[in-house]
């Protein structure tokens, strides 16, 4: 797995966040998280603003241009 998911899974264990953990605190179910990591589905820029807030870092670190399909 490469892009963007890969960055926000990476992150989301660097703070030691479950996949649930991360999802109750954006609003979302634990499957929207699990499906944005395997890059099954894209955040809506609510949903991308929310993580990169939760997370700790700039929507761009998460998203960045290059790195989606």
């Amino acid at each position: 797995v490469s892009g963007y998911e890969t960055t926000l899974r990476e992150r989301r264990q660097e703070l030691e966040l479950s996949q649930e953990a991360l999802a109750r605190a954006v609003g979302v179910s634990r499957q929207t998280i699990f499906n944005i990591e395997r890059g099954l589905s894209e955040p809506r820029i609510t949903l991308a603003l929310a993580l990169a807030a939760v997370l700790g870092v700039a929507v761009e670190q998460l998203f960045r241009r290059g790195l989606l399909r």
